[in-house]
């Protein structure tokens, strides 16, 4: 059991994550009005923040421009028209997918970009082309995470192997994603050991990006926070892919850093994510999340469930359990 002392002071070594956009904008296809990017920037300054993640660097020979969101591709110009040169504490981050962006051709030098730090999101099976687009990301001139994905279907061994490699590269952190909302507080504690063994051998960080299928996004990222992870991701009202994350309000909240300022996100959250919900933007916990939480399953056709407004939830459960 961790020490309450611990929880009664503050590590200077953890940052904040803001992925409202990004995970956000799996919800709602990264369909923000320009105020709400503006707004939410500004409520990211003012509450103290540390990274604010604008989107994805998406292949726009992959995905249709015309059926997303200015986000889901973060444009230069578009990212300058938000922050200016934001000259700021709060660091701009974008996410480049394994084989869903061209990193080499559509990433700019970071002597061209108001970015800070691109986030590479990989399967384990994807490692050797993760550890190229860290490579050419740090040539560049950025800082640089890899977010190993659906992390609860992973063997140890796997991902042992997996963390000695990225530890050979300059990569500046490791996060740990529960992708599925599968993990609870005493696997996260053992896998948050594991994390941090490669990480000091190798001189990185690690973070952890939670997903809120049973309720456990808060209690997962605080667990993680005594276990000595340093990189918190959170989002607004929990607002992201199906069950969501955790929430930005709960976390600053909990945190004791004096630099964290938890009325600015409760001043957003009542100027516009109620208006998102209000509007019909769905994202959060429901049964249907749960039960591929329970059965560590991808959400996607608890997403499916949700967009087709079924409530048949007794049925569901039967066709997710027939696909296990």
């Amino acid at each position: 059991m961790k020490e309450i002392t611990n929880l009664m002071n503050y590590r200077d070594s953890v940052k904040v994550v803001d992925a409202t956009l990004r995970d956000g904008g799996l919800v709602n296809n990264f369909n923000f009005s320009d105020k709400f990017v503006h707004d939410l920037y500004l409520a990211n300054l003012k509450a103290g923040v540390d990274y604010m993640e604008f989107g994805y660097k998406a292949n726009k020979e992959m995905f249709d421009v015309n059926k997303f969101g200015k986000w889901k591709f973060c444009n230069e110009e578009d990212l300058r028209a938000v922050v200016g040169d934001n000259d700021t504490d709060l660091k701009i981050a974008i996410m480049a997918d394994v084989g869903r962006c061209d990193y080499k051709n559509d990433i700019p030098d970071k002597s061209e970009s108001v970015v800070d730090l691109i986030r590479v999101a990989t399967y384990l099976n994807q490692i050797p082309t993760a550890v190229d687009m860290i490579e050419d990301a740090k040539k560049k001139g950025y800082e640089v995470s890899c977010n190993i994905m659906a992390i609860s279907t992973a063997q140890e061994g796997d991902l042992r192997s997996a963390l000695d490699i990225l530890g050979k590269t300059p990569v500046d952190v490791f996060y740990i994603v529960d992708s599925f909302g599968a993990m609870y507080p005493e696997q996260l504690q053992r896998l948050a050991a594991l994390y941090v063994e490669f990480a000091e051998k190798y001189g990185k960080k690690v973070g952890i990006h939670a997903h809120n299928n049973q309720q456990l996004a808060f209690a997962n990222t605080i667990e993680a926070v005594g276990d000595g992870i340093d990189w918190l991701d959170a989002t607004y009202s929990s607002m992201g892919r199906g069950a969501g994350n955790c929430a930005m309000e709960l976390l600053l909240g909990f945190l004791k850093n004096p630099k964290y300022n938890v009325y600015p996100v409760i001043k957003f959250i009542d100027e516009h994510m109620t208006k998102l919900r209000e509007e019909g933007v769905l994202w959060g916990y429901d049964l249907q999340y749960l039960m591929t939480g329970l059965l560590n399953q991808h959400p996607r056709t608890a997403i499916a469930f949700t967009n087709e407004r079924r409530k048949d939830y007794t049925e569901f459960y039967k066709e997710i359990v027939a696909m296990d």
